[in-house]
């Protein structure tokens, strides 16, 4: 590329894709993306992947950022093709994931003109903006470095989150003067030295019930060390919301991990003299809709100054990076004596039992499937839930997950999503185990991707719960309308299916069998389907409050 005399708009993009070290990009090609696809395979130095659909594209995208902490990327197709992936979209600012979203546009003399042009969206830009944390077009050609660069400088900013880019078609082979746009940085010799106020080092030396909540931005900021530091000293509980899973290994005696809305956690913390939140969105169905009692001295350590009293009341907000705040706390302890409260140890040592033993026994028999799971997957394992009932009951909580990024689940709710993250975090990190959770309602919205797994020679583990339908919303509506509709689904032989793209696969009907075929599945390191029969295995009871059920009821408004 650099030997060229002509340069374009679509090899500026590239070549700030490579300033930025990203190394695969997944999407979809079209008629109004081939000259920067064109452009990648020139320069040599990035992996394509290419999905089935644009919204898998995005999911797998998501994963290799949530699972490297580096830039996703991903390229669609203008119009429909944006569109397809606006829904994943939200689910990458939900999950605050840095990613940059590449997508044509219609020719530049043609927006908003209403003439309707090929794919063309009646306001694409307004569009991606909706689902994006912030959506731009390129209106000169002869600013694209700035723009791809700024562009992919915000997404990386804290509150992180998916920027797309709108690239007119016609300009992606406008040729443009090949020029250097050169940032200087400041000297991190001049870097100012972190301060922690006395009295809040003293809060911390002095609490004798302490609890640290552990959200991701301990991962994203790859602070586990500091944190581990930080525990062993303190001695604390510690709580991981979901997205903070593997923050701290949850075999960590200490680790009572996302189980932050039960009754035993909260009466822990109406007890507590001290939370130090780190890096926690704080979200509803995790905090029991934000009634969790949180104790007066609260400090709150987060990068976002918006999270200052965010969802709960902080006596102090730390603003600043996780792992320097907590390297800076941590200096500030090494010259006191901590004296941890042996019998409040001990407690938290039988709160993390308790929570467990009454999940494994509300879900039975999954909690021994869970086990089985625990015992066969490699500890490296990276464990991926779908929006599904074994995602969202037990499998967020009782599988260990001892290394950061090596759990994802679905921050925004949407189903389906699970197939495509498992196959971006296999790319992501080949060398460690993938295993998805799904159910059958989700699996079959992104189904096609499983030829691109096999395409792209990404072994992932899959165990599918066959229940025939939506199950959780079957219990929903016959609790609130005694009745249901819409929620009984047509599958395939899932076995056959997976057969004929060349997984592994077989259907189990029971624990025995599922622990035969899970182990070989793990053992094969081929792509796999497990195929839980939900009916024969047995069926999870639900119970929810009447209160959160009249919500589905007709009232009066």
């Amino acid at each position: 590329m650099n030997n060229q005399t002509e340069f374009t708009v679509a090899e500026a993009i590239v070549k700030e894709l490579v300033r930025s070290e990203v190394e695969v990009v997944y999407g979809i090609v079209s008629i109004h993306n081939m000259p920067i696809y064109d452009a990648i395979l020139r320069e040599g130095n990035i992996r394509i992947v290419t999905a089935r659909g644009e919204s898998g594209a995005v999911n797998m995208a998501d994963a290799y950022a949530r699972t490297t902490g580096k830039l996703g990327v991903v390229i669609t197709s203008t119009g429909a093709g944006a569109g397809n992936g606006a829904g994943s979209l939200t689910e990458t600012w939900n999950s605050g994931t840095p990613l940059l979203h590449i997508t044509g546009e219609a020719d530049s003399h043609y927006i908003g003109t209403d003439q309707r042009y090929i794919h063309e969206a009646k306001d694409q830009l307004k569009m991606m903006e909706g689902a994006n944390k912030s959506a731009y077009l390129l209106k000169r050609p002869k600013q694209t470095t700035p723009f791809v660069r700024n562009a992919i400088k915000e997404a990386l900013t804290v509150p992180t989150g998916p920027v797309t880019i709108s690239i007119p078609t016609n300009f992606q082979a406008q040729i443009i003067p090949e020029n250097q746009l050169i940032e200087v940085e400041k000297d991190e010799n001049q870097a100012t030295q972190l301060t922690i106020p006395q009295d809040v080092i003293e809060k911390i030396t002095a609490a004798k019930r302490p609890v640290i909540w552990a959200g991701n931005g301990v991962i994203a900021s790859n602070a586990s060390e500091e944190l581990q530091v930080l525990v062993d000293k303190m001695q604390p509980a510690v709580i991981t919301s979901e997205a903070g899973k593997g923050s701290i290994p949850e075999n960590n005696p200490l680790c009572i991990g996302n189980f932050a809305a039960t009754p035993q956690v909260e009466e822990l913390l109406k007890k507590s003299d001290l939370l130090i939140s780190i890096g926690v969105r704080f979200r509803g169905g995790e905090t029991l809709d934000w009634t969790l009692p949180v104790p007066e001295n609260h400090i709150n350590i987060d990068l976002n100054p918006n999270a200052f009293n965010r969802n709960f009341d902080t006596m102090c907000t730390l603003v600043g990076d996780a792992k320097a705040v907590l390297q800076t706390i941590n200096s500030d302890l090494s010259s006191k004596e901590l004296n941890p409260d042996t019998a409040y140890v001990d407690e938290v040592k039988s709160v993390r039992q308790a929570v467990r033993h009454d999940l494994r026994s509300q879900v039975e028999p999954y909690g021994e499937v869970a086990a089985i799971m625990q015992e066969h997957m490699p500890e490296n394992s990276i464990l991926v839930t779908d929006v599904t009932i074994p995602g969202y009951t037990w499998g967020n909580k009782l599988i260990n997950i001892n290394e950061p990024r090596n759990y994802l689940h679905m921050t925004g709710g949407g189903i389906g999503q699970g197939l495509p993250m498992a196959i971006g975090a296999k790319i992501a990190q080949p060398e460690k185990p993938v295993v998805l959770i799904a159910g059958d309602g989700g699996f079959m919205v992104n189904a096609g991707e499983m030829i691109s797994a096999i395409q792209e020679e990404t072994p992932i583990t899959v165990v599918l719960f066959d229940d025939g339908g939506y199950g959780i919303l079957r219990y929903y509506q016959e609790a609130a309308y005694n009745r249901r509709t819409s929620v009984d689904l047509q599958n395939p032989d899932f076995v056959m299916m997976a057969t004929s793209m060349g997984f592994e696969a077989e259907k189990v009907s029971s624990v025995e069998e599922f622990k035969e075929g899970f182990a070989n599945a793990i053992a094969s390191k081929k792509p796999s389907l497990v195929v839980v029969d939900v009916e024969a295995v047995g069926v999870l009871e639900y119970e929810d409050s009447d209160e959160y059920l009249a919500s589905f009821r007709p009232k009066q408004g």
